[in-house]
């Protein structure tokens, strides 16, 4: 009898060794925990372009005389900014404008936004076909008409041929007319007549009178976004001053330059940095 009750005592002892050894085991396990990485998207400030120009349209049945009225004034203030910076008189680049863009209802107006009819020539941005003095010649095109007025300006500045014009004074619309012709800016021989017929037909010379008169200012780029212009492969003083709408010979002035030759890593300051 005895010995049974040591039996029974031995197996109870070993059975409950057994539970404590399997719940030691069971809290010893380890909780691993999931943790959430969130990532946050980081978001660049957008490129700010330059404002595109507004342009309104005549209605479909205007005169010939709306049509140009509303050219004006889509384009006034523009080639009034043009002979601030380059001393063009607005009348004759308006009068030009009107005249070879048929007020902007030409063909080539249309689809390359060329007011003045300037061919590709060293040209290396997008280009147009057009038939003019022979079938399917390469003319500019631009994204913007306000960078065909800005065109219009260098073409005429940086020509040794057009430099008669800049000793004429800038109110001498007739003057700057014919010397237009002489210097061979059109091959027409009533180009000069043409050009005065629509300056004095259209009160023109009341954008030069601004201008002369100091009523109008130039728009200014914005100097605290813009400041300086690293010289990349293929860059030139020329369309350095397309991107950033300032004439070459600014360009020049503001970085001390005496001829258009840049380097690559070259650093030009886009402003005037005299008091700074």
């Amino acid at each position: 009898m005895l010995y049974r009750i040591c039996i029974v005592l031995l197996i109870s002892t070993l059975f409950l060794s057994s539970c404590k050894s399997k719940k030691r085991a069971v809290s010893s396990k380890k909780n691993t925990r999931t943790e959430r990485v969130v990532v946050k998207e980081t978001r660049k400030e957008p490129i700010k372009l330059p404002k595109k120009t507004e342009i309104k349209t005549p209605p479909p049945n205007a005169s010939h005389a709306e049509v140009v009225a509303t050219y004006i004034d889509n384009y006034s203030q523009i080639a009034m900014e043009e002979m601030l910076q380059y001393g063009i008189p607005a009348s004759i680049t308006l009068a030009q404008g009107i005249l070879e863009s048929g007020a902007g209802r030409g063909d080539l107006t249309r689809r390359a936004n060329n007011h003045f009819g300037i061919k590709c020539h060293e040209w290396t941005g997008d280009r147009v076909y057009h038939d003019d003095d022979e079938l399917q010649e390469c003319f500019r095109k631009y994204k913007d008409p306000k960078y065909s007025f800005r065109d219009h300006s260098l073409f005429l500045t940086e020509r040794s041929r057009y430099q008669d014009l800049f000793r004429l004074r800038k109110h001498d619309y007739k003057g700057w007319a014919k010397g237009l012709k002489k210097a061979g800016y059109a091959t027409d021989p009533r180009y000069p007549d043409k050009l005065i017929s629509i300056i004095e037909r259209y009160g023109l010379t009341q954008y030069d009178k601004n201008v002369l008169g100091g009523t109008i200012q130039v728009t200014k780029p914005d100097q605290t976004k813009i400041e300086t212009h690293t010289v990349e492969r293929g860059d030139t003083l020329y369309n350095i001053s397309r991107r950033y709408n300032i004439s070459v010979e600014t360009l020049k002035e503001y970085n001390g330059l005496d001829s258009n030759t840049i380097s690559i890593g070259q650093v030009l300051y886009l402003h005037s940095v005299k008091n700074q």
